[in-house]
Order: structure tokens, then C-alpha cells, then sequence
């Protein structure tokens, strides 16, 4: 599904340039759950923006379902991730002004369906979360448990075949974290590809395959030891 080869990037800082990244070498299969870690200034960050097709790369080859993607048009860009990425952030991005069904149906108005037919596809989505009931309420009504999951159910509604999530559980605590990760292992075990970028090492731990990058190169690529299963309410 994504195969990268000695990806380079670099960002110019005034007179200066900052070699972010320096020759990352990575295939992940479809259906994968990876973790990507790492300290700050590691490039992790870096990393998915560029699998995300929001940032360029300097030197290397990135190939997406065998689609080589380099130098695009944002248009391009915008058709690409359209098709085969769904994004969580950790700070939600949800529209202020907009209902959780709203802000869950928001992909589909890009793609021209009607606005009757994406609100109902749109329940369907908080159903599966389990915020049906929620879908009137507006975002400064939610936790953050629930945003997160609005944020979940607005990455899936266009089918994407991969959701890249930058740290999903950081401003949850403990228990919520737990929660919103069942919902991305349930969301993976329908065979949909998900990398995570995360500081947490329990969190890591529920994923399947983990990714540590130091000073902008793959320090280690391994199977975690499992996390107890935590029973969680949903």
C-alpha cells in the first residue's frame, strides 16, 4: 500500500537548512496498524505529512497503491487524498459552527452529494461510534473523548483506504485514549490500513507494528509486546 524509498527532506531556515528527514526507507502492507514514534524534532510529523500528500519531499521515491506520488499539482493532491486518506488530529479540527453531524457529513459536500444523503450517511458514521445521539450537538458540547470520535467518523465517511491519525489520544486522558484506540483497532480489523503517530508507549502497544525514528532515520521497526486488554466502556 505505501512503499517509500530514500526519502530526504529538508526545510530552509533563514540561511540555514534543517535535514529532517535523511533517507527513510519503509513498505506497509494493507491492512496494517502502525505506530510511528519518536521524540520531537525526530520527523515523525514530517513523515506523515509527507504520506499524506500535504508536503513535498526532496529526494527519494514515495508510491502509494503503486501510484508514484512526486512534484503533484495540489489538485492532484487533493483527488489523491481524497481517495485513499482519512486524517485524526489531536486537536480535532472540528468546525465550531457546525453540528457533529455536520462536521462528520463535511467530505461529502466536496463531493457534491446532496445534502439530505450525506447527513443520513452521516448518522450512520456517529452510530458507529456510538454518538447517534450527540449529532445535534455542537463541538463546545462534546468532550474530547467524543470530538475525538466525531473526528473518527468524519475520516471514515468517504471509505478511505488508509487513516493517518497525529497523535489521536494526546489531549485525552488515560481511559478515553483507550476507547478512541479500540475504535481505530475495530476500524483496522475491516481491513482499512491505519498509522498513528504517537509519544505513548501503551498506545504503541495497541497497534501492531511500531516505527521509531531518532535524528530522521528508522532506529527500530518491530512487533510490540501487547497491552492487556482494557475493558472500556464504548
Amino acid at each position: 500500500m505505501i512503499s517509500l524509498r530514500n526519502i530526504h527532506k529538508s526545510y530552509e531556515m533563514g540561511k540555514n537548512s534543517l535535514h529532517v528527514l535523511k533517507g527513510i526507507d519503509l513498505n506497509i502492507e494493507k491492512g496494517e496498524m502502525v505506530s510511528i514514534m519518536g521524540s520531537s524534532g525526530s520527523g515523525k510529523s514530517t513523515l506523515l505529512n509527507i504520506l499524506g500528500i500535504l508536503d513535498n519531499y526532496d529526494e527519494g521515491e514515495y508510491y502509494l497503491d503503486n501510484k508514484p506520488i512526486r512534484m503533484l499539482s495540489e489538485t492532484k493532491s487533493a483527488l489523491l487524498r481524497n481517495e485513499y486518506i482519512g486524517f485524526v488530529f489531536q486537536s480535532f479540527n472540528l468546525i465550531s459552527f457546525k453540528n457533529a453531524m455536520e462536521n462528520v457529513a463535511l467530505p461529502l459536500y466536496y463531493k457534491n452529494v446532496s445534502r439530505k444523503k450525506r447527513n443520513k450517511i452521516a448518522l450512520e458514521y456517529l452510530d458507529r461510534v456510538g454518538l447517534l445521539d450527540w449529532a445535534e450537538h455542537m463541538p463546545n458540547e462534546l468532550s474530547g473523548g467524543q470530538k475525538q470520535r466525531v473526528a473518527i467518523a468524519r475520516s471514515l465517511i468517504a471509505n478511505p483506504k488508509i487513516i493517518l491519525a497525529d497523535e489521536p489520544t494526546g489531549a485525552l486522558d488515560t481511559s478515553t485514549s483507550y476507547e478512541v484506540m479500540n475504535i481505530l483497532r475495530n476500524i483496522n480489523d475491516e481491513g482499512i490500513t491505519v498509522l498513528i503517530v504517537t509519544h505513548e508507549n501503551d498506545i504503541s502497544r495497541m497497534t501492531k507494528r511500531v516505527i521509531k525514528l531518532k535524528d530522521g532515520l528508522i532506529e527500530a521497526d518491530y512487533v510490540p509486546q501487547p497491552l492487556e486488554e482494557i475493558a472500556v466502556s464504548a
